[in-house]
């Protein structure tokens, strides 16, 4: 099995003019990706990549769904935590932030989640009424 890192799934998913050499790592990360052979891919590594696609590449939250939606796709590729990643896809693309859905999937065991980012996750959280719940502390 091979681990890739954000930077291969960045030069397989964007189609950006670049240099020679950035054109080279586009093959190179193609022929990787499309070879069958078993790869992974973390969680923080999929989490990376979102905040490469939208912050960087400046993808809207639909094109960035479809890319992660087609990297779950793959059958030759285990994504760590898949169920977790899935469920944090299909939360951002409902509105939540990336990070926020991930860091609540990792917390599935705790009693609740204490942030005081009551307005975009707090009050958004509380009304899907996700598990474990998410309050401001205080």
């Amino acid at each position: 099995m091979i681990g890739l890192d954000t930077n291969v799934l960045a030069r397989y998913y964007v189609e950006d003019q670049g240099d020679a050499e950035s054109m080279r790592q586009r093959v190179a990360a193609k022929g990787l990706i499309e070879s069958g052979d078993a790869l992974m891919v973390c969680k923080t590594v999929v989490l990376e990549f979102e905040w490469v696609l939208r912050g960087y590449y400046g993808y809207s939250r639909r094109q960035t769904v479809a890319v992660l939606s087609h990297l779950l796709s793959l059958p030759h590729v285990t994504i760590e935590d898949r169920l977790m990643v899935e469920r944090s896809v299909e939360r951002f693309e409902s509105g939540f932030d990336f990070a926020d859905v991930l860091h609540h999937a990792s917390y599935r065991e705790c009693r609740e989640v204490a942030s005081f980012d009551d307005r975009n996750f707090v009050r958004r959280a509380r009304n899907l009424r996700l598990t474990p719940p998410i309050k401001v502390p205080g």
